[in-house]
Parts: structure tokens; C-alpha cells; sequence
């Protein structure tokens, strides 16, 4: 079989994704240039297979299946051979995959299955095998029927290219490129019958759609017309708090301090936001970023909440602790009602790790963490109390006070976390003083300082 098969130099295979970003020539680029093979001999099975299934080679598929080829094998943007035969429109080679066991809803890396490319390359043909064979159409739960009912925010998925994308942000964000800028996307990869999750993603959208502030990212569109939906907001560059403090370890007293009041502005924005007050409920040091100028912005509103005026919040399901809780205050540990205060208290654990350098009970895991918290036990200062003056460790123990009422709101941390830096502002120019003092009054009378203090 394989002394048959050598294609032309230079041959560009298969078509390009249908959700994949416009290229010029009409197909998609994929290792280190294009698809381009001087024999067919060389490359791998898995490869071999897709470029049989773009010639139509029904007997060449059968006997690379027949010797162990995997029929799901993946390039590397995750186009599997029944993505291929659907773009040719090929029913035959479709059936074969199909009857060898091929995934018939596999996502590649746009999220486009093997019938939405069908359909963009009108492959009715293709379109009724597949859907015999029970593939899903899937359209987005938020599409609207009316062009006129299109959100204003409504980005085309064809902008965003995630070409070299990377993940950030804990794997939830995937960097792309929009309009000549970098963005942060969060794509919504589950299937739509997921309630549960095109719930939380529309909640996340309407609150940040209704967000403008300095301190916390803006969103810039989504993706709500087509699947998979998509989130877009600005990338920061900078990266999130969690990393800056794992590689700097405990940081100074003054941009702690700077640090926490950008956290704090953010947070009382949105406890302060009308006619509800917004409950971030993730409040950690992976879920703030900083920007270019070193300033810090809260982000990530997957599981926020709106909390009605004289209302509490209670959790349908228990904690479980999948991701981390080792921020998360008591009483959304126990499963009790609880309102703006857990940010308190999550923010608390962040000022004293700044100072710490390292995070609350480090040697514990995340559920004992939490147990910990719910025990009324918190993580000791090890740290000079120096770093603590002025106020600053007296501020952290209410924040993180076992009784919510106990806690301050944002908008009274905010005045103290200034005076406490101002405290610390004015020791340091203290101890320069005499020295600048000492030298103006020196230049004065026509000597100048020697480097060992004498005249």
C-alpha cells in the first residue's frame, strides 16, 4: 500500500477548521508552516491516516487500520481524519471511520466538531450522515433568532486567533490575539446540555458586562451567537498575584500595603455596586493580576454572586474543595448563609501572605486548610512584627474574625490601609532627614562630604 501513495512535492493538505481563524489561501497551517509532505513514507500513521482520508483512499484507511492506526489520532490542532473527510465531503470514508469507532463530536482546538465543518463547507451529504449517527448541532444556548437581538457586546469567533495560544490563569483563560491586541479568553468547552455550566457562564457575563473599574479587568465582548461561547476580557501581561509572590516571596511592608489597597478599591466596588452588591466568593492571589504600571486588578467571576439589600447568601451543595480552599472563609466551609464578609476574610489571608511570603498553613493541604479556618484557627505571624506596625497585624485579625459581623466592609479597610502606609512612609523619610539636613547645611558654607561622614 504505502509504495502507492506519493504525493506531489509541495502538496498543502486538508482543509482548515471552521471555527479556525481566516487564512488567505483558504486552508490552515499546521506544523511549523503547512502540511507538506515529499513522501507519504515518512510521516507518522496517525498523520498518514488524515492525508488518506483528504485523498478519499477508502482501501489505503482500511489497511492502516487494520494495522493499528488509531482512527482518533489528533494533529496538532486537534483535527482528527473524520474532521478531514467531512471538510471533502467524503460519505464513504466517513462511514469507514465512523464503523472503526471514530469520535463523532471530537473538538478540535477552535472547538469545531467534525459536523460544523460539514456544515460551513455545505457537505449536506456528510451532514445527514453524521447526523444518523447521532452528532450534535451545537448551537449555543444564547443564540438569538432576530439579528437585531445580537448583543452589542458580540464579538465573531473568526477575530479571535489562537494561534501560539497559551493557557493562564489556572488553565481557565487562553491567551488570543483580537483586532491587534492581546486578550484573555475563557471558552465554555462543555456540551450545552450542561445547564449547570451555561448557567454560571451567563451569570458571569452579565455581571462583568455591568463592571468599569481601575481595579478590576474589563471586559472587552463575548462569543454567544456560536459554539463554543467564549468570555473576552483584557490580558494582563504581568501575570496574577499567586505567581509574583512564589517567586518573590514575602515583599515589603510598603508595596504589600499598595498592593492591598488596589485589592480593597476593587472589592469595595463591587460590594458597593448597586442595586446588588457583587460577591467575588474566589478571592486569592491567583484570581488578581497586575497590570504594566504594577498595579493590581481582581478578576475571575466564575462563581460570584448578586446579593439582594438585607438578603444572605446559602450554597445549593456543600464545599467540596475541588479546586483550592485554602481562602475560602468558615462559613462557606459549613455550608451556612454568609454575604460580602468572606471577601474580608479572604483578603486577610492575602495581606498577611504578602508579608509572610508564603501561603496560609503552606504545609497543610487545601481541605485542611479550610478545616483549620472552620476550627476558628488561623495562620501564625512569623514575620518580625515590625512588618506588622503601625496597626497592619491588628487590621489582619479582624478581617479574619470568626464572627462575620466582627469584620470591617471594604470601605472602612480602605482609610486605614492608607494611614498604615503613610505610618510607614514617614518612618523612611525620618531616617533620611538628618543626613539631607546634614549635607544642605554643609554645601552652604563651601565644604563638601567625604564618603566616610567627615568634613
Amino acid at each position: 500500500m504505502d509504495s502507492k501513495i506519493t504525493p506531489p512535492v509541495g502538496l498543502t493538505l486538508w482543509k482548515q477548521s471552521s471555527m479556525a481563524p481566516e487564512q488567505d489561501n483558504g486552508f490552515f497551517n499546521d506544523l511549523e508552516g503547512e502540511h507538506e509532505f515529499t513522501d507519504v513514507n515518512d510521516i507518522d500513521r496517525g498523520l498518514k491516516l488524515m492525508y488518506l482520508a483528504n485523498e478519499g483512499d477508502l482501501d489505503g484507511i482500511k489497511e492502516l487500520l487494520d494495522n493499528g492506526a488509531d482512527v482518533n489520532f489528533r494533529d496538532i490542532d486537534h483535527r482528527t481524519a473524520l474532521h478531514v473527510a467531512a471538510c471533502q465531503g467524503y460519505v464513504d470514508v466517513a462511514e469507514l471511520l465512523l464503523e472503526n469507532a471514530a469520535e463523532i463530536d471530537a473538538r478540535d482546538r477552535w472547538g469545531s466538531t467534525p459536523l460544523a465543518d460539514a456544515v460551513h463547507y455545505k457537505k449536506h451529504d456528510v451532514i445527514k450522515l453524521l447526523e444518523k449517527h447521532g452528532a450534535k448541532h451545537f448551537m449555543a444556548p444564547m443564540h438569538v433568532p432576530n439579528a437585531r437581538e445580537i448583543p452589542e457586546y458580540e464579538i465573531n469567533p473568526k477575530e479571535l486567533d489562537f494561534t501560539n495560544s497559551v493557557e493562564i490563569t489556572k488553565g481557565t483563560y487562553t491567551i488570543a490575539s483580537w483586532r491587534g491586541i492581546h486578550v484573555a479568553v475563557k471558552i465554555l468547552w462543555e456540551q450545552v446540555a450542561d445547564e449547570d455550566k451555561v448557567r454560571a457562564f451567563g451569570d458571569e457575563l452579565a455581571l462583568l458586562q455591568r463592571i468599569r473599574h481601575p481595579n478590576v479587568v474589563q471586559f472587552l465582548g463575548a462569543v454567544t451567537q456560536s459554539s463554543p461561547m467564549m468570555i473576552v476580557t483584557e490580558y494582563l501581561s504581568k501575570g496574577d498575584l499567586c505567581e509574583y509572590l512564589k517567586r518573590k516571596g514575602s515583599i515589603k511592608p510598603a508595596t504589600s500595603l499598595r498592593f492591598a489597597m488596589d485589592i480593597a478599591r476593587g472589592m469595595n466596588y463591587l460590594h458597593e455596586f448597586k442595586p446588588e452588591a457583587i460577591i467575588h466568593c474566589d478571592l486569592e492571589p491567583s484570581n488578581i493580576l497586575r497590570d504594566d504600571s504594577g498595579h493590581l486588578k481582581v478578576a475571575d467571576f466564575g462563581v460570584s454572586k448578586l446579593l439582594k439589600v438585607a438578603n444572605r447568601v446559602k450554597e445549593v451543595t456543600p464545599l467540596t474543595c475541588q479546586d483550592t480552599c485554602r481562602y475560602v472563609a468558615p462559613e462557606v466551609f459549613r455550608n451556612e448563609e454568609y454575604d460580602t464578609k468572606v471577601d474580608v476574610f479572604s483578603f486577610a489571608l492575602i495581606l498577611q501572605e504578602m508579608i509572610e511570603g508564603c501561603p496560609p498553613f503552606s504545609s497543610k493541604q487545601d481541605h485542611e486548610v479550610a478545616e483549620s479556618h472552620a476550627a476558628n484557627d488561623r495562620p501564625p505571624f512569623k514575620a518580625s512584627l515590625k512588618l506588622y506596625a503601625h496597626g497592619l497585624k491588628e487590621l489582619i485579625e479582624e478581617c479574619w474574625s470568626e464572627n462575620p459581623a466582627n469584620r470591617p466592609t471594604f470601605k472602612q479597610i480602605i482609610p486605614r490601609l492608607e494611614a498604615i502606609y503613610n505610618s510607614f512612609g514617614h518612618r523612611r523619610r525620618w531616617k533620611v532627614g538628618p543626613l539631607k539636613c546634614f549635607q544642605k547645611k554643609d554645601s552652604s558654607i563651601g565644604h563638601s562630604s567625604r564618603s566616610d561622614g567627615s568634613i
